[in-house]
């Protein structure tokens, strides 16, 4: 183990995954730090951080240190990955890892160089980086170096990310900051609106996976949440139906389907026509939500499914990269320090 050299990461919003050649995904932990608020000491970091979010009392601040995609502290995010990196390689090693991390397709330079250097000082070698739907593509099991076109669509905890593959490198695509967070907060409003009921991101979250669903279901789903009461600030239970999330998320789905639908404007024609033969695949956590692909078939008149195992293919596809790395150097990668 400490003779590893390489090592693909999923550094999300949600949760980080790690890869490593030969043994597969061997980390899967929340993307969360708690941390002392007296000196910025780093407290917890993965299960044990996400088990503190909502709970904390003020000595200690439980924080996601990446928003809609990209680093939002560097600091922070740099010791994340030091401790992931470490956990897999050991303290002491012989050799550094080159790590290829999965990033956004639509984000800046600037937060392109933020990643390779948090990523540099975690213990890198060298550094690389992976465009996020080509990753989740590859994860999916499609062939993506075929000169037919491949539509998938990634929603993740920050970003949504549309593209269409072809010849080993995105044709056409378009990245935007709605994911599984935008998704929580819109629940949390519209409970607190409807219900006068403030819940916390965790709850949000529960009802999502428990409950969610983005057209309405034959039997309705119900479920008891507890929360403070708006007016009051005591303590109150209530029951949420899935039509009610149906209604919470109709803007966050408006924008993912506008998104949709200006990739495949985007598309040359003849990689169109392929998409069409093909179908849309789906990956990221947010395509677990009840009938979001039948949504999409309805909306575009493209079949749409969800890839197998969705909430691990981009760090498989990013395991896939760099493990194969003279064979995608060229089409696949952005950046190398």
């Amino acid at each position: 183990m400490a003779f590893q050299k390489r090592l693909g990461i999923d550094l999300g919003t949600t949760n980080t995954l790690v890869y490593m050649p030969k043994k597969g995904i061997i980390i899967n932990e929340p993307t969360v730090v708690a941390l002392s608020a007296d000196d910025n000491r780093i407290l917890a970091i993965g299960v044990e951080a996400k088990e503190m979010l909502g709970r904390t009392p003020e000595s200690i601040v439980a924080s996601h240190p990446l928003r809609e995609g990209v680093i939002a502290d560097y600091h922070i995010t740099q010791a994340m990955l030091k401790y992931f990196i470490n956990k897999v390689t050991g303290r002491i090693r012989f050799f550094k890892p080159e790590v290829m991390v999965a990033a956004p397709a639509g984000i800046t330079s600037t937060e392109k160089r933020a990643v390779i250097d948090a990523t540099i000082q975690a213990g890198a070698k060298i550094a690389y980086i992976i465009k996020e739907p080509v990753a989740a593509a590859l994860g999916a099991g499609i062939p993506i170096v075929s000169p037919t076109g491949n539509m998938i669509i990634d929603i993740g905890g920050g970003t949504t990310e549309v593209a269409v593959i072809a010849l080993g490198d995105i044709v056409a695509s378009t990245s935007i900051r709605v994911g599984g967070f935008r998704m929580n907060q819109a629940i949390t409003n519209y409970i607190r609106k409807k219900y006068n009921l403030i819940i916390g991101e965790q709850t949000a979250e529960d009802i999502k996976i428990k409950i969610g669903s983005i057209m309405p279901l034959k039997k309705e789903l119900k479920m008891e949440v507890s929360g403070s009461n708006s007016i009051s600030g005591l303590p109150e239970s209530i029951m949420v139906e899935s039509s009610d999330i149906v209604n919470a998320l109709k803007n966050e789905f408006k924008e993912i389907i506008n998104a949709v639908k200006s990739v495949l404007q985007k598309t040359p024609p003849e990689l169109a026509a392929d998409v069409i033969d093909k179908g849309i695949v789906m990956s990221g956590g947010g395509s677990l939500l009840r009938n979001i692909d039948r949504l999409l078939t309805k909306v575009t008149g493209v079949p749409c499914q969800v890839a197998e195992e969705p909430l691990l293919c981009v760090a498989r596809g990013t395991g896939i990269a760099v493990d194969h790395l003279d064979e995608y150097k060229k089409s696949v990668l952005w950046i190398k320090t």
